[in-house]
């Protein structure tokens, strides 16, 4: 049994990142421990790549913001699940944040061995989700991590485009796989 963290990039509550991210949280909470945290709850400021949380005791960041937050939730998962929608080619500015202020000796001692990525946008261009896949491989490489899996859903523009569609079967398949 993992402990799981899934990490939602979207504001808008019962949006489609937010429907494939719960159908992925219903697939994985069969077999593990599931915690769905919404960025849209949370203030967390941009880093600004000052350097300090590396000189700090316990390496905390002199912004005081939710993030301290996040790090409690993130220490102890053994999988974390990043959904997002697709904001030109990149995941949203809300996540990205947090994504950043990862840049931190803390991170080193989290128990995170596997990642997931689900990703939604309104386009079908074939590439529209490259940018952000290659941004994933590089963090699976820089951190050691094995790839969880992707749902990638294109195409879904209005809010509950997803609900019949294959990716919402895809989303509980990936949660379910993992154990």
């Amino acid at each position: 049994m993992s402990r799981i963290v899934i990490l939602v990039g979207s504001n808008r509550t019962g949006g489609n990142t937010d429907l494939l991210a719960r159908a992925f949280a219903d697939g994985a909470s069969k077999n593990n421990i599931v915690e769905m945290v919404s960025v849209a709850d949370y203030k967390v400021n941009p880093c600004l790549g000052c350097n300090t949380c590396f000189l700090r005791d316990g390496h905390q960041c002199f912004q005081n913001d939710d993030m301290s937050k996040i790090y409690e939730k993130l220490k102890n998962a053994d999988v974390i699940a990043v959904a997002s929608p697709v904001y030109f080619y990149g995941i949203s500015a809300q996540l990205k944040a947090i994504v950043d202020r990862l840049h931190t000796p803390m991170r080193n001692g989290f128990k995170v061995k596997k990642l997931a990525l689900i990703l939604v946008g309104a386009a079908t261009l074939p590439e529209l989700f490259d940018s952000i896949k290659l941004q994933y491989k590089l963090i699976l490489n820089f951190f050691q991590l094995e790839d969880a899996g992707m749902v990638l859903a294109s195409g879904a523009k209005e809010k509950g485009d997803v609900k019949n569609s294959k990716e919402i079967r895809l989303a509980y398949d990936l949660g379910l796989s993992i154990k």
